[in-house]
């Protein structure tokens, strides 16, 4: 079936109107040396009905989590997504969710921005939080020049078991800004404190440390702050928002700034986004934090209502004195990360938490009693952990996609020194069964 948009007569009504002979007179400023002198390799059109099965048919051939088993993490985690999620934040007026312009006209828009917040200083214990950022490799950026607009000074240590994409984003962002990066080594999977102590100086602006950190190892972060804070540099902590549920959080070992990647939350892995930056800090630091606040107060009659109090992006306020060019935020995955932190409740996230820690330390157990395979690290972990393997990674997870089973991920390209490992992540979302069959395909690929 072919379908024709319009008749010549109809182009040539379209042309008449718009005051022009032809097609080719609409692009007669264009150079005649970069024109296309051929017609364009595209397929013939389609119909609605016929470009409808094709996309269905390229959509088939992409494999999910529907009908494979995950043990893939680093920074993004297959955890069970309740239904009121998604119910909620398909609502008309929450699915167009943006920053609101005449804010104070989105009261919806403002409460939910304003629970998010609320609910995310609680979980992570800190004073105030910020209306969201891209995802936790920015979250890590603006920490870092946050801090040096509270400190006034240049430098960021960073541990080498941070996430290497967060490290790759700092890197980028502090180019241009002058800031020196420097990485501090980790020892058995977990950051050297010591080191850290070597290196800090009065220039130093912040600490970055992750816990649990890119290998799952948990940090020792009240340490490390103590460390930070001995030259009055702050403290940064990269969290996991799940592992809250069990682990200490940020605001009661001494965090100056916490982020961290939202998408545990509620939100579903898409392929790798959009997800979810999150950003608290103390309260002294709060005009130094980039995004906007949503505040509550109440009107001249008494009624609760709710407003943007503070908002420090260049589309704001005067270009330079703007604390980021963050020029968006995730309201859609900040209010499903509201929804999700709502209905779980702290009991619900802590149950959460602590069904991937006892299926995580399962899973290790059953991998490391398989001959060949040994856990890399014996610092404590959350629900990831690093595999040494008897054969290629890459060539494991190869074969194991052909169990319908998504491997861990190579640390080769990251770390050359861990090319014959695997980073295997677990939430609660796997069961003793699905555990079981992943060992039985290992024992048949070595």
């Amino acid at each position: 079936m072919d379908y024709v948009p319009h008749t010549s007569e109809d182009r040539s009504e379209m042309l008449k109107t718009i005051g022009v002979s032809s097609i080719d007179e609409l692009f007669s400023d264009v150079p005649s040396e970069v024109k296309l002198d051929r017609k364009l390799n595209l397929p013939p059109a389609m119909s609605e009905f016929e470009l409808m099965k094709y996309m269905s048919e390229l959509a088939g051939k992409n494999a999910t989590t529907d009908c494979m088993v995950s043990f893939l993490g680093a920074g993004v985690y297959d955890h069970y997504v309740p239904s009121v999620v998604k119910h909620i934040i398909s609502r008309s007026e929450f699915y167009t969710s943006y920053t609101p312009y005449q804010a104070e006209i989105s009261q919806g828009m403002l409460q939910s921005i304003f629970e998010y917040q609320t609910l995310m200083c609680e979980l992570t214990a800190m004073d105030i939080s910020n209306a969201s950022l891209y995802d936790g490799a920015t979250g890590i950026a603006e920490a870092a020049m946050m801090s040096s607009r509270v400190t006034r000074r240049q430098e960021v240590i960073i541990s080498r078991a941070v996430h290497p994409d967060y490290r790759r984003t700092l890197k980028t962002y502090a180019h241009n800004l002058e800031l020196n990066v420097i990485e501090v080594p980790f020892e058995d999977g977990a950051t050297d404190i010591e080191a850290i102590r070597d290196l800090i100086s009065d220039k130093t602006a912040c600490v970055i440390l992750q816990s649990p950190n890119f290998f799952g190892c948990i940090e020792n972060m009240a340490l490390a702050a103590e460390v930070a804070h001995e030259k009055k540099a702050l403290f940064v902590a990269c969290v996991e928002p799940i592992s809250l549920g069990i682990l200490t959080p940020p605001g009661e070992y001494g965090a100056d700034i916490a982020v961290g990647e939202g998408q545990g939350l509620g939100i579903p892995m898409g392929f790798g986004g959009p997800h979810l930056g999150f950003l608290t800090c103390r309260k002294e630091h709060m005009r130094q934090m980039p995004g906007r606040v949503a505040g509550e107060t109440h009107d001249d009659e008494g009624r609760r209502g709710y407003l943007l109090t503070l908002q420090a992006r260049e589309q704001h306020i005067r270009r330079d004195r703007a604390t980021s060019n963050i020029c968006s935020n995730q309201a859609l995955c900040a209010l499903a990360a509201t929804v999700y932190l709502s209905w779980l409740g702290k009991q619900g996230v802590k149950e959460v938490a602590e069904l991937c820690l006892e299926k995580a330390h399962y899973a290790c157990e059953r991998l490391s009693s398989l001959p060949g395979f040994e856990r890399k690290y014996s610092a404590p972990f959350f629900n990831e952990f690093v595999m040494k393997t008897p054969v290629k990674p890459e060539e494991i997870c190869e074969g194991l996609v052909k169990a319908n089973i998504l491997g861990g991920l190579p640390l080769g390209r990251f770390y050359s020194d861990l090319s014959d490992s695997m980073l295997m992540a677990v939430t609660e979302k796997r069961t003793k069964e699905e555990i079981d069959t992943l060992c039985r395909a290992l024992e048949g690929l070595v």
